[in-house]
């Protein structure tokens, strides 16, 4: 349930935990679940308040850092609690390893990551258990706006619903035309309305991969044993850059990145040595090694990339120089799902939080830019218009290590690269007598 500001999110979320509490045999387990402990407190508070009015409230605690809420047994002759609500932390997920719940309530599940709602979704399975996510859009970014879109039109047990602030008349009697709303709207960008006040996710302008949707492309793959593993890199350059190298395995014909390192700081040697202390390392199934091929064999006065993997691990470093707009048509390709079994050509693991954060699905996982929005995108002016044939070379060393692998092991799709043909026309006096045709 994604809204604008002050729709009564957080009430309505209360309100299905009272209504569906009492579908499951006693005793039963709920969370309320937050960024932090105090961003519980208002579906806390609803809840508490909504039974006791009804009679049915044995115990609530003061704080809610932790907090429980002990609901009476619908058997009048039992006397301990029929229903336990736990408040839950996502700065602290080691509290959300313990006793599987029935339901859990995620309020403004837009500021969680998208470790943490794996992680709830893992939890309620065991009980054949539900959750319920409502939030704001905090810029169109990340897992929830795309989870929003998706759910849209509703799954086989899966449905999203936009919720405008207007259709709270307690505090916008006029609704869609009341007088605040519609000055918000004059005095405010149409994305920024759309996104705070609307509910409806306004994608950022300038993304160089609009196809990717972390609904469809992040799932939870491991590396399997016995299947040969690509290792593919970029080793960045600067004090500002990422060293990225995405593990890979072909399953069926789909790329699954199931692991990277991501890391600033750190000398060649130091990455190589994390890399061979990977579990996978020591399988006998293969290695496959493909690195930056702009940089790879360049020096510097020091043994080149290429060099030192070969010292250090025994790998040669493959790759071939690509031209950027290649290398994004190549990977869009990747992304479109098959128009037959909606399966798309790559999917990553959500432990590949640095390539995931530089599609936008996730924060930046490394200083100084942790926890803030670091997207590979086009140059665009002021106004959100894009500007050039290019997009910026920066946040984009996970997805070039990417295109760097793919085009080494799959080669190219389509050129987008002119051909010019001269040919001999004839033709009468005065013309002239040679002609270029272009060829694409």
């Amino acid at each position: 349930m994604s809204g604008g500001e002050q729709t009564g999110k957080s009430l309505t979320a209360a309100n299905i935990l009272l209504d569906r509490m009492w579908d499951v045999p006693e005793p039963s387990l709920f969370w309320l679940v937050a960024s932090d402990y105090d961003g519980n407190r208002r579906v806390f508070d609803y809840v508490r308040d909504g039974l006791e009015r009804m009679g049915l409230l044995q115990y609530a605690s003061k704080r809610v850092d932790p907090g429980v809420i002990l609901v009476r047994s619908q058997d009048p002759t039992n006397p301990k609690p029929g229903v336990r609500i736990e408040t839950k932390s996502a700065a602290d997920p080691r509290k959300m390893r313990m006793f599987a719940p029935h339901g859990i309530v995620a309020d403004e599940a837009s500021q969680l990551d998208l470790e943490i709602f794996n992680r709830m979704m893992t939890r309620v399975m065991p009980k054949r258990g539900w959750l319920v996510l409502s939030g704001t859009m905090e810029g169109s970014l990340g897992w929830f706006p795309g989870l929003v879109d998706a759910w849209a039109y509703g799954t086989e047990d899966a449905q999203s619903f936009k919720v405008p602030s207007w259709l709270n008349t307690m505090l916008y009697p006029g609704g869609r035309n009341d007088p605040e709303i519609l000055r918000f709207e004059r005095e405010s960008g149409d994305d920024y309305f759309m996104e705070r006040m609307a509910g409806v996710p306004r994608p950022p302008s300038g993304r160089v991969f609009p196809e990717f949707r972390p609904d469809v492309h992040i799932q939870d793959v491991e590396w399997e044993p016995g299947e040969p593993v690509y290792l593919w890199e970029d080793p960045g350059y600067g004090g500002g850059s990422a060293h990225a190298i995405e593990f890979a395995q072909v399953i069926n014909g789909q790329i699954r990145v199931f692991d990277e390192i991501y890391v600033r700081g750190l000398i060649q040697k130091e990455v190589i040595y994390l890399v061979m202390k990977q579990p996978w390392w020591a399988d006998g199934a293969g290695r496959v090694l493909v690195s930056d091929p702009h940089y790879k064999d360049q020096h510097h006065s020091m043994d080149s990339v290429s060099e030192v993997w070969m010292d250090e691990s025994g790998l040669y470093a493959g790759g071939k120089k690509i031209r950027i707009l290649e290398g994004v048509e190549r990977m869009k390709a990747f992304l479109k799902p098959d128009p037959l079994t909606g399966v798309p050509g790559i999917i990553w693991s959500p432990r590949c939080r640095g390539i995931l954060s530089e599609f936008g699905a996730m924060p930046h996982p490394i200083a100084p830019y942790e926890g803030q929005t670091k997207l590979y995108r086009w140059k665009t002016d002021r106004d959100g218009n894009v500007v050039g044939e290019i997009p910026e070379d920066s946040n984009n060393h996970g997805i070039k290590a990417c295109i760097y692998g793919m085009v080494e092991k799959f080669g190219y799709g389509l050129s987008r690269s002119k051909t010019v043909i001269p040919v001999k026309r004839w033709g009468p006096p005065g013309r002239g007598k040679s002609a270029l045709i272009g060829a694409k």
